[in-house]
């Protein structure tokens, strides 16, 4: 199956989705098919093998799977709200932005997929030994309010500073994770907090130097890097096509555990398809190494997620409550540690 591209929006707009929740009215395509979105990160190896091996097609029967590519959660999250798919693969962050927007009624997390798969790099020749070095620097993560960008901006404020726009001395550069490893290779950042495969290309291709993974800094070593969501609308009126998938969605969790060189092909095959160029096997296979494919999910962690998210002002003034957030219509429930 083909997996398509969907044109990149002005995903800053994260905050504005709000703006767009009320085109939400039932407006469900009649079309026999679900609509699903992810990105193209190793850490998305679940759908991306999912759609590969027609895992999916073979529990769906009838039912067609479209794919979309984006380049970031919040753009996943509002291709969600304004109904150009049913479900996404996205990080928690994004994810808990997106509920916390709709008051709770919008979206749900039906499943984990990915744990881990994020990393702070700095240049090769750089003298950053901790968070005291980073006053001065430029420091680049994806998108404003994906899982990445929280990371950093949550670190530092933990460690006493502030980006630039807030009044500090760190400049924080909000770009897609291709512009990344093209300004980190020209030596106009000093690090980047980016997910796989971008922190192991900028290692191994650019000299770059890994001074922490992110689950260091993460109870029990993990943190959810990749959920399975959808609209809320779309689960409770197609309960049936979303367990089928489910079903395809945990198959390919568990053959890319019991098939790790497989896994790496069908993910450097898919990413020459998507970008025309081809990534060393040395790296795809570094990459994977960061991140664990499950669908446990931990419920701890995007608690502490969103506490963030509110720290850094991206949910808003107003009190919040994830009371609500796991689909609840479905027969299979995720773990939730």
């Amino acid at each position: 199956m083909k997996i398509l591209p969907l044109a990149g929006a002005a995903v800053a707009a994260i905050i504005a989705i709000s703006v767009v929740l009320s085109v939400i009215s039932g407006n469900y395509s009649e079309k026999n098919e679900v609509r699903v979105a992810f990105f193209a990160n190793i850490s998305h190896a679940v759908p991306i093998v999912g759609v590969e091996n027609e895992y999916y097609g073979d529990h769906l029967g009838d039912t067609k799977i479209q794919t979309k590519i984006v380049d970031s959660g919040p753009e996943a999250i509002e291709a969600l709200f304004v109904n150009s798919v049913d479900l996404a693969y996205v990080g928690p962050a994004p994810f808990v932005n997106g509920y916390v927007k709709s008051g709770g009624n919008g979206i749900k997390i039906i499943s984990g997929a990915a744990n881990n798969g994020a990393s702070f790099v700095i240049q090769k020749d750089s003298t950053i030994s901790g968070p005291s070095d980073l006053a001065g620097k430029k420091i680049a993560a994806p998108f404003i309010g994906n899982t990445q960008d929280v990371s950093l901006r949550n670190y530092l404020e933990q460690n006493g500073l502030k980006p630039a726009e807030k009044g500090g001395n760190v400049i924080v550069y909000n770009i897609a994770n291709p512009e990344i490893y093209t300004i980190f290779a020209k030596g106009e950042i000093d690090a980047a907090w980016v997910p796989e495969p971008t922190a192991t290309m900028l290692v191994e291709q650019l000299g770059g130097k890994r001074l922490f993974s992110e689950q260091d800094l993460w109870p029990n070593k993990r943190f959810p890097s990749v959920l399975l969501v959808g609209r809320a609308d779309y689960i409770e009126k197609h309960p049936d096509v979303v367990r089928k998938f489910l079903l395809g969605h945990e198959q390919s969790i568990q053959w890319i555990n019991q098939n790790p060189d497989k896994t790496e092909v069908i993910y450097i095959d898919f990413y020459k398809d998507h970008t025309g160029k081809i990534l060393p096997t040395n790296i795809v296979h570094n990459s994977f190494s960061q991140i664990s494919f499950t669908s446990d999910i931990d419920s701890e962690a995007i608690t502490l997620f969103a506490e963030r998210a509110y720290s850094l002002g991206y949910l808003g003034r107003h009190e919040y409550n994830l009371d609500d957030i796991y689909a609840k219509t479905l027969e299979a429930t995720p773990w939730q540690s």
